[in-house]
């Protein structure tokens, strides 16, 4: 008697078991050192139970990766989008980012630590991957169309994402000195970013606590 067919709802739950041990041995072990038998092997299943689901590794890799680039995304956007006014946008999503990379250090790591050739054939990803951009583009596009800003939209954000990336790697590789602590190093870049735009900088006293992110 034939096997009856999954339902949507199990191949989507077997999916995301999938990524969550695959996420796990790229982490520990970087996507090249990875296959999809061990992946198989960590799941308790057989050696081709995994290709029902991916093509290959390739496409575990993308699935993983645009899923990570989507809850950042959707971290960010909440935060954005509780913020009173165009000013708190900006602090609220530097609150966000850095509480995104606290909270899913996984995640973070596989946006930001692995890449892909040829990530066009990965439509989720490369979606996923603009959201994300547009995430933190988006916020400072709202500055300058209030006057708080002058400039290309993209070049600033990067400037801020650069930044803010920086911080959040030195201080979860512990590199940074007992005297300067992550927030205050954030608050004095940001601060000489701003000065050196001939902007004003959005309130960077910390302000309520944030609710914790639904994700």
């Amino acid at each position: 008697m034939p096997k009856k067919p999954k339902t949507n709802q199990e191949v989507a739950v077997f999916r995301k078991r999938v990524c969550d041990v695959a996420t796990r041995l790229f982490i520990e072990h970087g996507p090249e050192n990875v296959t999809m038998r061990q992946i198989a092997a960590e799941l308790g299943v057989s050696a081709m139970t995994p290709y029902r689901y991916f093509r290959d590794k390739d496409e575990i890799l993308a699935a993983v990766r645009a899923a990570a680039y989507n809850k950042f995304a959707s971290s960010l956007s909440r935060a954005v989008n509780r913020a009173p006014d165009v000013r708190a946008k900006a602090r609220a999503v530097g609150d966000a980012y850095v509480r995104f990379a606290k909270r899913y250090p996984a995640a973070y790591q596989m946006m930001f630590d692995f890449s892909m050739q040829d990530e066009e054939r990965y439509p989720e990803l490369v979606k996923a991957n603009a959201r994300a951009h547009d995430t933190m583009i988006g916020y400072v596009q709202l500055m300058i169309d209030a006057g708080l800003l002058q400039g290309d939209a993209d070049l600033i954000g990067y400037m801020f994402w650069a930044t803010m990336h920086g911080i959040v790697v030195l201080e979860m590789a512990g590199r940074l000195d007992r005297e300067i602590d992550a927030d205050t190093l954030r608050e004095k870049c940001m601060r000489t970013l701003y000065a050196g735009m001939l902007a004003s900088p959005p309130s960077l006293e910390p302000g309520p606590p944030a609710h914790e992110d639904q994700t």
